[in-house]
């Protein structure tokens, strides 16, 4: 079989350097998926009549989380051995330009940092926990796209050897073969995920109950998450004598979730869309309505 049928893939990560700084492709498409994640909250605001206010506080706080929460997935999930076996490791957990971001740690600090988004803003503003996490889910779709696309631009992440056509040869990381691209499967599934998403809350909100879109995001995102690990090469050593690797027992609960949070709008039938309260009727009476 001729290499000529596969993708031979040596896209340089850096685009360019400004002496000691290097602006990488995973960089800006991680900063894409924040920036397209701002202009679509925009659009649920100004839908269902939410200050606009809000925005900037929810941008920084789902950043720091992100950064934080993925990171320290990483290095906790896939090599504790390494990041808590010596002060080196340790101080290293601290940097998370030398690589090492889990999605699955970013979730569960997403997860957290709603949780206090909500319960810090939410009163007030007439939306609670499910309803945040409805339309950031949304938003999060599109960014899992993005940052499987820059784990293609950063040749990692990639599946197990191939004989389809599209296999990619990672020529930067050495190897001889096609591997699977999984980043594409990945960020491919998220983008349809995402845009099945967008539909229903553009054209459905009134149909489906609160609670309905991270039901269905869950199952969706690391349903497939679950199955495409099938055919991922091991990050790790230890995966290698698992029948699941990590990804994968970390997307059960998930999944699980989803499956639960998805009966449980159904059972509440809470509406999806904020509803704000009627303000109080003014009382137009005055005391010489009552006059005698």
């Amino acid at each position: 079989m001729t290499d000529l049928l596969f993708v031979h893939w040596h896209v340089d990560p850096v685009i360019f350097s400004i002496g000691p700084v290097s602006i990488r492709w995973y960089s800006i498409l991680f900063v894409s998926g924040f920036v397209l994640g701002w202009f679509l909250f925009k659009w649920f605001c100004k839908r269902e009549k939410l200050p606009l206010s809000l925005l900037d506080p929810l941008l920084y706080t789902l950043l720091i989380a992100t950064i934080v929460g993925a990171r320290l997935g990483h290095c906790l999930f896939y090599q504790p051995d390494y990041y808590l076996g010596s002060w080196q490791g340790f101080w290293e957990i601290f940097m998370p330009w030398k690589g090492g971001l889990a999605s699955h740690g970013g979730a569960i600090a997403l997860l957290l940092a709603m949780w206090w988004f909500s319960a810090h803003y939410g009163k007030k503003n007439d939306f609670d926990f499910l309803w945040i996490m409805d339309r950031l889910c949304i938003t999060v779709a599109f960014a899992g796209c993005f940052i499987r696309l820059g784990n293609l631009f950063n040749s990692e992440i990639y599946g197990d050897v191939t004989g389809l056509p599209w296999g990619f040869i990672f020529d930067l990381r050495g190897e001889t073969e096609p591997k699977h691209p999984t980043q594409l499967y990945e960020a491919l599934s998220y983008l349809i995920l995402g845009l099945i998403l967008v539909w229903v809350y553009k054209n459905k909100l009134d149909k489906v109950y609160r609670g309905f879109f991270f039901g269905a995001f869950l199952i969706g995102c690391f349903g497939m998450r679950f199955l495409i690990e099938f055919i991922k090469e091991p990050q790790v050593g230890f995966e290698e004598t698992m029948a699941l690797n990590m990804g994968q027992l970390l997307s059960i609960p998930f999944i699980v979730a989803g499956i639960t949070i998805l009966a449980f709008s159904f059972i509440r039938k809470v509406p999806a869309a904020v509803v704000h309260p009627e303000p109080p009727k003014k009382d137009n009476t005055t005391h010489f309505a009552h006059a005698k």
